[in-house]
């Protein structure tokens, strides 16, 4: 059976041409298919004269695509990709937003209104001279460091060199702060015997009249106590001081007639014992007792060997309060006659005065020799009060 309508085969049909379907208003959508509530996609009849579904171009393809006029463009040459075509699925559909740039490296930040907002990137600070929290030690610095190092090796240096000068010289660093006071108490045995008791004196205008005067050392007695030195009673007379040490030497004078001995007598008393000691010598006239006079050293084999207690012709005999030392000097003939009236320094100076001794300027002796060692004693002590005698 045919279907009504349909042509007999082997008939013509009487029929003309099937009729064309009215173009729909709005293109298809994507997939061919058509919108909600719209006629059916168009049918369109092929050269060959059968009927088939028309497909609607691609969305992409379209000259009036979703995203634009003509559609995103091919990507651009590169040095990766010189010139090469598209690859992928092309015909992917773009998404609602618009092309989506995967690359998050060339990705450039937006702000809520769509301005690009500028990417900073900051350096690393340099805290090279910050003091953190972490101490910098001085290895950080090398030229600090060096500079630092020299000037504790020169220093080291300019203190050694003082020091060992000082030791070299004899000098005591301490002796500066101690005073000339305390360094004359250790004299005896810091000083050497010739700056104690030089080989030679000279004494101008130390004679009677001004004459000059020089004397010659003959022998030197070893160091030892203050036994047997003095008279009792002026050994008595001197025991509150106490007796440390003592040091005596003979002289005598240029002719070789007359002989003199000189002590230095280092005592344990301090300014304020040797301050009270001096004053009782010149209130009571101590120094000027002929029982009160210190002895003389008679040296074996020289001038002086016969020059005993009987010889003693004049003394003096000095309490110095600048230093703990005790300064005297006997004198008597060289040819050892025996003086039976001996007389103090002062009177023997006497102008007028006719003894044997005072004629032959035996007091004179005393105590120019006396004065004179007593003076290089004090100038050993302390260079300063050289200075000062000078230029007094």
């Amino acid at each position: 059976m045919s279907r009504p309508g349909a042509p007999v085969p082997g008939q013509a049909s009487s029929v003309g041409p099937a009729p064309v379907p009215p173009r729909p208003e709005q293109p298809p959508t994507a997939g061919g298919l058509p919108r909600q509530g719209g006629p059916a996609g168009p049918l369109s009849a092929d050269r060959g004269g059968s009927s088939e579904r028309l497909l609607p171009p691609h969305p992409e393809r379209s000259p009036e695509g979703r995203n634009g006029a003509f559609g995103p463009p091919p990507p651009m040459a590169s040095a990766r990709f010189p010139d090469a075509p598209p690859t992928g699925d092309v015909t992917a559909p773009v998404p609602a937003d618009g092309i989506v740039e995967t690359t998050a490296r060339l990705r450039q930040p937006y702000d809520e209104t769509g301005v690009v907002r500028p990417s900073v990137t900051l350096a690393r600070p340099d805290t090279r001279d910050i003091d953190t929290l972490r101490p910098r030690g001085l290895g950080g610095h090398p030229p600090r460091v060096a500079a630092a190092a020299a000037c504790l090796v020169l220093g080291l240096g300019l203190i050694g060199g003082a020091v060992t000068g000082s030791w070299l010289t004899g000098d005591d660093p301490q002796d500066e702060a101690r005073g000339p006071f305390a360094v004359a108490s250790s004299a005896w045995h810091n000083l050497p015997v010739d700056q104690l008791f030089p080989a030679a004196v000279d004494g101008p205008e130390a004679g009677p009249g001004g004459a000059h005067r020089s004397w010659t050392r003959i022998a030197v007695a070893p160091d030892g106590d203050c036994k047997d030195a003095f008279d009792p009673l002026l050994h008595k007379a001197l025991a509150p001081a106490g007796c440390q040490r003592l040091l005596r030497a003979t002289y005598t004078d240029t002719t070789g007639s007359h002989v003199i001995t000189v002590g230095l007598l280092f005592t344990r008393a301090d300014a304020a014992g040797m301050a009270a000691l001096n004053s009782r010598f010149s209130k009571e006239g101590l120094d000027r007792r002929t029982d009160l006079m210190p002895r003389p050293y008679a040296a074996r084999g020289t001038v002086a060997e016969g020059f005993g207690d009987a010889q003693r012709a004049s003394w003096t005999l000095t309490v110095r309060t600048d230093m703990p030392v005790v300064v005297y000097a006997v004198s008597g003939f060289a040819d050892g006659r025996t003086v039976t009236e001996p007389l103090p320094a002062e009177k023997a100076m006497e102008s007028g005065a006719t003894s044997a001794p005072a004629q032959a300027g035996l007091g004179h002796d005393a105590v120019g020799l006396a004065d004179r060692i007593g003076t290089a004693l004090r100038k050993s002590v302390t260079p300063a009060a050289e200075k000062t005698e000078r230029s007094s």
